[in-house]
C-alpha cells in the first residue's frame, strides 16, 4: 500500500487508481509512495524567479518564491511554508533514522523533509523539497484567504 493514500484526513481525496491517472510514474512514487529524487536533478533546483510553490498532486500553496535558499544539499530548499496549515510534519523512522516528513496538508502528498539546520535563515529550517512534488507559478502571490 502507498505510504500516503491510506489517509482519509485530508480535504483533498483520491482513489489510488485516480492518483496514478492524475501523476507520472516519477511523480506517483515520490508524491504517493515517498520516494526522493536524484540530488541535483530536479527541473526546480535553480529555479530563481518570483513565483509561488504548489503542491503538484492537488495544486494546495505551499512556498513563495522568496522563502527559497540555496542550501546546497541538492534539492529545493525553504525556510518556511506559505502559511501556517499549508504543511503537515510528520515523524519519519524509515530508512534507520529520525526525521520529519512534509506532507501537503490538503491531499497528504509527500513532498519531502525538513532539517533544523538552514542557518542563516529566519527560522533556522530548511524544508528540503523534491521538485517533482512541486509546480511552479512565475509572479503568481499567494491567495489572502487560502
Amino acid at each position: 500500500m502507498s505510504k500516503t493514500s491510506d489517509s482519509t484526513n485530508y480535504p483533498f481525496q483520491l482513489s489510488d487508481s485516480e492518483w496514478r491517472e492524475r501523476l507520472g510514474t516519477e511523480e506517483y512514487a515520490i508524491l504517493r509512495e515517498a520516494a526522493t529524487e536524484r540530488a541535483g536533478t530536479g527541473e526546480l533546483l535553480d529555479e530563481e524567479r518570483d513565483g509561488l510553490y504548489r503542491c503538484r498532486a492537488c495544486g494546495n500553496e505551499l512556498f513563495v518564491a522568496g522563502t527559497k535558499f540555496d542550501s546546497g544539499c541538492g534539492w529545493p530548499s525553504f525556510y518556511e511554508s506559505v502559511r501556517p496549515g499549508a504543511v503537515e510534519l510528520l515523524e519519519d523512522r524509515s530508512l534507520g533514522m529520525t526525521r520529519t516528513e512534509v506532507r501537503c496538508a490538503q491531499c497528504g502528498s509527500h513532498l519531502g523533509h525538513v532539517f533544523p539546520d538552514g542557518f542563516g535563515t529566519p527560522t533556522g529550517d530548511r524544508y528540503c523539497m523534491n521538485s517533482l512534488a512541486l509546480s511552479f507559478e512565475a509572479g503568481a502571490s499567494p491567495e489572502l484567504d487560502a
